[in-house]
């Protein structure tokens, strides 16, 4: 166990890789505090689809950084380097240890690497992007620009890819509109608040076992009212299919199936499933992607008979023997 008590911890992993059961052993054995890395979880009224920790896991040890923003509001990762950051301070001056918990891998970049330059070109957000203009059209995208970066949008036009891709691949790396790295000054970027050693990442070793568990959870979210949910995120009149939102796995697919029509039928349901498996599936080959970008992470086999005892191991190194966490 290092001499001094870890600034912070963090599980990362692909979306159904059991990073929430592995913090909350962790959590029922010593004192830390989560805060989520997760992109969705921010948002109110959407539960069911993001698999938001149940009100019994909430009230068992505190959480931060869910339920903190209204669907119709962006959240970038320039905000969540800036609130992360606060709340390990706070964390620790309580005498707890932050435990990071996420798949927003582009969240822990940024805490990790900083965000004071303009981002080099990012393969997996440039993939998402282009997938949004293949469906939705390159003016499409423009407009989208236009309402977080109308400096750059107003000298593009409307079917200009490569730049408004490049506007767009910006403001989603760092929460900041091109405009504003083309003219301001840079900032010193921090130093990693994790220490080489300090990322636990659980990557599955057969992707099978990951694509039964995000079909099996995807049917039980269907089964918990998910179609309801999004139903009533339409209701409130103010939400769309682009924002940063309704683009979340499986909420785009349900807004588009209740588009479609409402109810939908048997048929149109089956194709539901279909697709939002396909989507969260194509989302864990991006976070893994990701994760084996991360040199100085800790692999724990998910897919392990005893992950949660490597997990319990990795996290004892850290915190020393157990304490009794929040009992």
């Amino acid at each position: 166990m290092p001499a001094e008590r870890p600034r912070c911890l963090a599980i990362a992993g692909p979306t159904a890789s059991g990073k929430s059961a592995a913090s909350m052993v962790i959590a029922q054995r010593w004192p830390v505090e989560i805060i989520s890395v997760d992109s969705a979880l921010v948002y109110r009224g959407m539960d069911i689809g993001t698999a938001k920790p149940s009100p019994a896991e909430l009230a068992q040890v505190p959480h931060h950084l869910i339920d903190t923003t209204d669907p119709l509001q962006a959240y970038s990762a320039a905000g969540f380097v800036a609130d992360a950051t606060r709340l390990i301070g706070e964390i620790q001056a309580r005498g707890r240890t932050p435990l990071l918990v996420g798949g927003t891998m582009l969240y822990f970049k940024a805490l990790m690497q900083g965000l004071n330059t303009m981002p080099r070109a990012d393969a997996a957000v440039r993939q998402a992007i282009e997938a949004r203009a293949a469906q939705l059209g390159w003016p499409a995208l423009h407009a989208e620009l236009a309402r977080v970066d109308p400096v750059t949008a107003a000298r593009l036009f409307p079917n200009d890819s490569q730049r408004i891709q490049r506007a767009l691949e910006v403001f989603e790396l760092s929460g900041q509109p091109i405009s504003a790295f083309q003219t301001g000054p840079d900032e010193t970027t921090p130093g990693s608040p994790l220490a080489p050693g300090a990322l636990l990442s659980l990557e599955p070793q057969d992707r099978t076992w990951l694509h039964a568990r995000i079909a099996q959870r995807f049917d039980a979210m269907l089964a918990a009212g998910f179609l309801d949910e999004v139903r009533a995120l339409r209701t409130r009149g103010d939400l769309h299919p682009d924002l940063p939102s309704m683009r979340c796995v499986g909420y785009r697919q349900a807004w588009e199936a209740l588009d479609a029509a409402d109810p939908p039928s048997t048929q149109q349901l089956a194709e539901l499933r279909d697709r939002g498996i396909f989507a969260t599936r194509q989302l864990a080959k991006r976070q893994i992607t990701w994760l084996r970008s991360m040199p100085e992470r800790v692999v724990v086999p998910c897919d392990a008979p005893d992950a949660l005892a490597q997990v319990l191991q990795w996290a004892g190194r850290w915190l020393g023997a157990p304490t009794g966490g929040h009992a």
